[in-house]
């Protein structure tokens, strides 16, 4: 699917801090403000159907400013409410980097940005992990989870392939916008599994100090 999509240069932008979209992962968005519903009903013309998910992060002097990755979403799914709002799906095509942004008479922000280096992404074929060590890594995932009091289908989990697993968990646990960023920069799904395990680590240990039994 993704390869048969012409990825643009201009793309519109959606800032969410702590949303994270990866490649051939699915994000759900419920899109209420109006600038999005304008954005949404622009993208539905065209033919790949992308929106640039990217977290802003605020700089020390209280400025916001756009983080320079992001990943490009394509529309798989979307309903309408009775009263206008949308429920989509974004599946997850390619990470990007952010250029610059472009001058535009559209009240959503859109950027010209570059698929340069992240080739990997558009290949519809899982990501694997050779030195993933699944039983060491569901332990330290079972301790985290009853830390935070958190429930999953641990079967379905068990028997995911290893992108689905990481990413999923990536996307979906509840970490801090500048974690959530450094798992999606992560050059690979080694990498990115290595990332999560240091966060999980970190949580555990209550942020610092000892490990919280």
């Amino acid at each position: 699917m993704t390869k048969s999509i012409e990825l643009p240069r201009l793309l519109p932008l959606f800032p969410l801090p702590g949303a994270l979209l990866l490649p051939r992962g699915r994000l759900p968005l419920h899109i209420f403000e109006p600038r999005y519903l304008h954005m949404l009903d622009d993208c539905l013309k065209t033919p790949a159907r992308l929106i640039g998910m990217i977290q802003p992060r605020r700089l020390p002097g209280g400025e916001s400013v756009l983080n320079t990755i992001g990943c490009a979403g394509r529309i798989t799914a979307f309903s309408e409410t009775e009263d206008g709002r949308y429920m989509i799906t974004l599946t997850g095509v390619s990470r990007f980097r952010l250029m610059s942004e472009a001058a535009s008479d559209t009240p959503y922000r859109q950027a010209e940005i570059s698929w340069e280096g992240f080739g990997r992404d558009r290949d519809p074929r899982p990501e694997t992990d050779d030195g993933f060590e699944r039983d060491p890594f569901m332990d330290l995932l079972c301790r985290y989870f009853a830390a935070q009091g958190l429930s999953t289908d641990w079967e379905s989990l068990r028997e995911a392939d290893d992108e689905f697993m990481l990413n999923s968990l990536s996307m979906l646990l509840p970490f801090e916008p500048e974690d959530k960023q450094a798992l999606l920069e992560a050059p690979s799904l080694s990498t990115r599994r290595e990332t999560l395990v240091t966060l999980l680590e970190f949580a555990l240990r209550g942020g610092e100090g000892e490990m919280v039994q």
